[in-house]
């Protein structure tokens, strides 16, 4: 059974300037074995345009041999001195008929699946755009809603109803709620139009966030768009509009040229105030919940009573899912978030005895969660140690083990989170890094620092046995060049960042990390038990 050809239009609609000369409009052969031969005629129709005046009324045959598959029509275009709306005409396709190369045409066969057929676009419309007037200037919309994150906005100003000339199109702004200065920066110009272009970008600076402003094209007088004169050209569109006789009347002619162009000189369209509101940044917004809700640090963000803290402690809320980041409104719990709730009910409570937000500015919450903290910290660092005693682990191996994983988990995900959520990651590699400057300078430092004091009024000197520490702290700075090493190579285009990327390179990446983890806490171990010398 042979497969149908379809031949239609490449385009439904097509559009071309008064100008132009001819047009050409593409006819498309699909499908099919490519064995027959078609024929198919064509013919212009009007509607708005009329034949003879706009222009050239066409008809004919194409003839799709074996193998073609795009023919092409060609109309005339008549282009004249008057200035006209839009307008447009048609070019059907009709009386497909099947034969072979010499012009013998075939007979259909009764019950036979045709070998070929019209299909829809089988009229294509076509916009005749006048090039005798210098066109209607508007902005592509009323409104405009910009994010306070966007240092620079672009907006669009279109030029319909012809495109003759160069025209020179001023604009400036306009206080609302917002106020030159304070909110955004004063823009006043003048954008060039050239000759048959179409569209232009303007672009405009915001200071910070505002609530509105207004964008204006021109204002309504002495600031209309106008043309530009001409180089070469003996009478301007200004002059036509003012010129007059030595007894004070126009001949015929300068009164006709005066019509025209009246009737052809750029205006403002519809749209030529726009006006433009700055909102709050959503993505930013939205990263910044999501992250104190993953942290738990909603439990002392914002709070007005204890009795606040603890209700949130003990109720069981639904966690973040697509529902709430598709604006569906509030979830209800799941089986996970009755799971989680309940092993982590006793932290919840626990951190709700902090003092809340209100009272002292903030500074009694502050006080006392970070002692919280420095508490719990301890307890897992002693936990931690009586485990590593109990089953017969050095204390090297216990820190590198369990106090650094113990620790370090929270940092994970908290990185994790900032990580998918935040537009550059930012946060997930300051997360790390002040969390390790935090231990080094705060943790170690500051409880040295303290020792040293107590024993040098005792009499004695602070001594801390180095152990391991030159071996671990090499070994680590080895592993960390190999990291960054993998991070840069990931900068490759093929991949496209330190982050994401395909699966394959994700992939490849985590389980690479997680290899030099495992070697780190292994040679260590062996360091610590003598099985290999360390220095």
């Amino acid at each position: 059974m042979e497969i149908c050809s379809r031949i239609s239009f490449e385009s439904a609609h097509s559009q071309c300037m008064e100008n132009c000369g001819i047009l050409t409009l593409a006819v498309v052969c699909q499908g099919g074995l490519g064995q027959n031969t078609f024929y198919v005629d064509y013919r212009t129709e009007d509607g708005s345009a009329n034949a003879g005046s706009d222009y050239h009324y066409s008809e004919g045959t194409l003839v799709f041999k074996p193998g073609d598959t795009r023919k092409e029509i060609k109309v005339g275009i008549i282009d004249d001195d008057i200035f006209e709306e839009d307008e447009h005409f048609f070019v059907r396709l009709l009386n497909l008929r099947v034969g072979d190369a010499e012009g013998m045409f075939e007979s259909d066969d009764v019950g036979a699946a045709p070998k070929a057929r019209l299909v829809e676009p089988l009229v294509a419309t076509v916009t005749i755009l006048d090039d005798d007037h210098a066109g209607i200037f508007t902005f592509s919309e009323r409104l405009v809603r910009v994010s306070e994150s966007v240092g620079t906005m672009e907006v669009t100003v279109v030029r319909n109803s012809g495109a003759r000339g160069t025209v020179i199109l001023p604009y400036h702004t306009e206080s609302g709620t917002a106020k030159a200065g304070a909110d955004y920066e004063d823009a006043r110009g003048e954008l060039e139009f050239t000759n048959d272009q179409t569209m232009r970008r303007l672009g405009w600076r915001r200071a910070r966030k505002a609530f509105g402003a207004c964008l204006v094209l021109a204002s309504l007088t002495r600031r209309d768009p106008r043309l530009a004169p001409r180089s070469g050209s003996k009478l301007t569109p200004a002059l036509l509009l003012n010129q007059e006789g030595a007894d004070g009347q126009m001949s015929a002619e300068e009164e006709e040229a005066r019509r025209i162009a009246e009737m052809g000189k750029p205006i403002l369209g519809e749209h030529s105030r726009l006006e433009v509101v700055i909102e709050e940044s959503y993505e930013f917004k939205s990263t910044v919940d999501k992250l104190i809700k993953k942290t738990n640090l909603a439990l002392v963000i914002g709070t007005h009573s204890w009795r606040e803290q603890f209700v949130e402690a003990v109720t069981v809320s639904a966690g973040d899912g697509d529902d709430d980041e598709e604006g569906r409104g509030d979830r209800l719990p799941s089986c996970y978030d009755y799971v989680m709730h309940f092993l982590t009910v006793f932290w919840k409570v626990l951190f709700a005895c902090v003092p809340p937000t209100e009272y002292w500015n903030g500074w009694a919450c502050f006080l006392v969660s970070i002692s919280i903290i420095g508490l719990l910290t301890a307890v897992i660092g002693d936990l931690a140690s009586h485990f590593g005693c109990t089953v017969g682990l050095r204390d090297t191996v216990t820190a590198v083990v369990f106090v650094a994983l113990g620790t370090s988990v929270p940092d994970t995900f908290a990185s994790k989170v900032a990580a998918m959520q935040d537009q550059h990651a930012d946060a997930s590699v300051g997360n790390v890094t002040g969390s390790n400057a935090v231990n080094v300078f705060l943790g170690i430092g500051l409880a040295w620092t303290v020792a040293a004091v107590y024993w040098k009024f005792e009499g004695k000197e602070f001594k801390v046995d180095p152990g391991s520490l030159a071996f671990s702290v090499t070994l680590f700075t080895i592993f960390a060049f190999i990291a960054m090493a993998v991070l840069l190579f990931r900068r490759r285009p093929s991949i496209g960042g330190e982050l994401g990327g395909p699966r394959m390179s994700r992939l490849l990446t985590t389980l690479l990390f997680l290899f030099l983890w495992f070697l780190y806490i292994l040679f260590s171990s062996l360091e610590a038990y003598c099985h290999i010398e360390g220095f």
